[in-house]
């Protein structure tokens, strides 16, 4: 049963909601003085929407494909658009998820001041989180510190963030969402000035950032679409209300256009949209804030009505965003690359072919990120030499989620490549970290490492890790630090 609701108090919306049961005898409206009351048995568990959160906006799958039907978009553009989609059908199977950082389950609640529960809300909601991540092939990402220096996975992926305001009204109403961490890594807080505040520097300030900042889709301020789409008016006042600039996203996203990075290394779509939000601000200062937003968009809406429990109703068949079976505007001519060869023979292999070339890898990769650098740096600093695993085979950042049975690993796609920056250049003068695979960008210092050493980083698409691990994984074992979970040291 799907019903358009839309005057929902607290969280505004006008999604489409289906109705996922109605209240019980001891779920129902109860007079109280001049007001009814919405009063409920216990509060809710938020197990079923953080279960659906495979499913996205259909918005953004139509954004995917209008990419595939512009005849401005790059063959990389068309490239990346048609593997989101291919991977979005793939995670509608809901075994994969889309993404293999499944991320930190967050849950806004506006609980009107007529609605009664008996208990602790935050305490079930949380109940919730643990059982769709304890049941899923999902990843635990939450990692608690024991003393200001050592950490240790929940393996629960909780805590979760729980904040729940009051509102007006007799209605429960939620948003979900389930946020990665490279998105959260590539959000950016700059202290400027008033001098900032005038249409030739906030342009010049944002087209500087965009280039040298961030990787893939680009949004500005706003992460959560329900927020700008549904509730903020275009206008601000001398009271200080906060406001949506349309104008300014339309130059921002133009501009973005205009940048000539695209969705690849080279292109039009930088970006699928932008969101400018306008905020007061304290006279002597002027924050300005610019992130990006995942690219698995997992958000969804939740109400609790005297009618019953909702739950926004997402776009659950991608497939209908495909093209034609007969679609054939990518080029062929893909380099293939074995990474079984030695090392100088890949690295020899690579050099032939300029930056931007399409290649297909095949063959032994090893997967190490962030805690396992760090031990290796300290190796390294201990006077140990380069492990023959990292001097014999290409790296990939990543960290998978969990496997499911009959698979050879969970969704696997890259991590965010910066955090492993500052490894580079002495793990290339040791001879490790020749070739690296990842998504975003790379510092200075990282060109630098590779034209004084020899290196390359391979720049993946971020977000495909659902089809990665249906369709071209082979085999995972641990090599090292079984210890770390997700964290440690694979060999693929």
């Amino acid at each position: 049963m799907n019903i358009k609701l839309t005057s929902a108090q607290g969280i505004c919306s006008r999604n489409i909601y289906r109705l996922l049961r109605r209240n019980s005898a001891s779920q129902a409206i109860k007079p109280f003085f001049y007001q009814d009351i919405l009063q409920l048995e216990k509060p809710p568990y938020a197990d079923t929407p953080f279960r659906k959160l495979t499913g996205s906006n259909c918005n953004i799958f139509q954004s995917l494909s209008n990419i595939l039907k512009d005849p401005e978009a790059s063959s990389n553009d068309k490239f990346v658009a048609l593997e989101l989609l291919k991977n979005a059908n793939v995670a509608c199977g809901m075994i994969l998820p889309g993404c293999q950082d499944t991320g930190t389950a967050i849950c806004m609640g506006k609980k009107g001041q007529f609605v009664w529960t008996d208990g602790n809300d935050a305490e079930s909601i949380s109940r919730g989180v643990y059982n769709t991540y304890t049941s899923k092939f999902l990843r635990y990402s939450q990692v608690a510190p024991l003393d200001l220096f050592t950490e240790k996975n929940t393996c629960t992926n909780l805590p979760a963030q729980i904040e729940i305001y009051s509102t007006s009204g007799s209605e429960y109403n939620f948003l979900f969402v389930a946020k990665g961490g490279g998105s959260a890594n590539k959000t950016f807080l700059y202290q400027q000035t008033k001098a900032l505040l005038n249409p030739n520097s906030l342009y010049s300030f944002v087209n500087e950032k965009i280039k040298t900042s961030f990787p893939l889709c680009l949004m500005i301020l706003c992460f959560v679409q329900y927020l700008t789409d549904n509730c903020m008016l275009n206008l601000g006042n001398e009271h200080g209300r906060a406001f949506r600039d349309r104008e300014a996203e339309e130059k921002i996203l133009e501009l973005t256009r205009k940048v000539g990075i695209g969705a690849q290394f080279g292109g039009k779509y930088f970006c699928h949209d932008v969101r400018v939000i306008r905020l007061p601000r304290h006279g002597a200062s002027c924050p300005v804030g610019i992130g990006v937003s995942c690219s698995a968009d997992r958000q969804i809406l939740g109400r609790i009505t005297n009618d019953g429990v909702f739950l926004e109703q997402l776009e659950n068949d991608p497939s209908k965003y495909l093209p034609d079976p007969s679609f054939n505007q990518l080029p062929t001519d893909v380099v293939k690359v074995n990474l079984n060869l030695p090392m100088k023979e890949i690295l020899a292999e690579l050099s032939k072919y300029p930056i931007k070339t399409r290649l297909s890898l095949t063959g032994t990769l090893v997967v190490a990120r962030d805690i396992a650098h760090a031990k290796i740096k300290e190796r390294l600093d201990s006077g140990q030499p380069m492990p023959d695993y990292l001097r014999n085979h290409p790296v990939y950042y990543a960290g998978p989620a969990k496997t499911p049975m009959n698979y050879p690993s969970g969704s696997f796609g890259p991590t965010t490549a910066g955090r492993m920056d500052s490894y580079v250049d002495q793990f290339q003068q040791a001879g490790g970290s020749m070739i690296m695979l990842a998504k975003g960008n790379r510092s200075k210092a990282v060109a630098n490492a590779c034209k004084k050493h020899g290196g390359f980083y391979l720049g993946s698409i971020g977000g495909p890790a659902a089809i990665l691990a249906q369709n071209c994984i082979k085999k995972v074992e641990v090599l090292e630090y079984p210890e770390l979970g997700v964290l440690n040291i694979l060999l693929n």
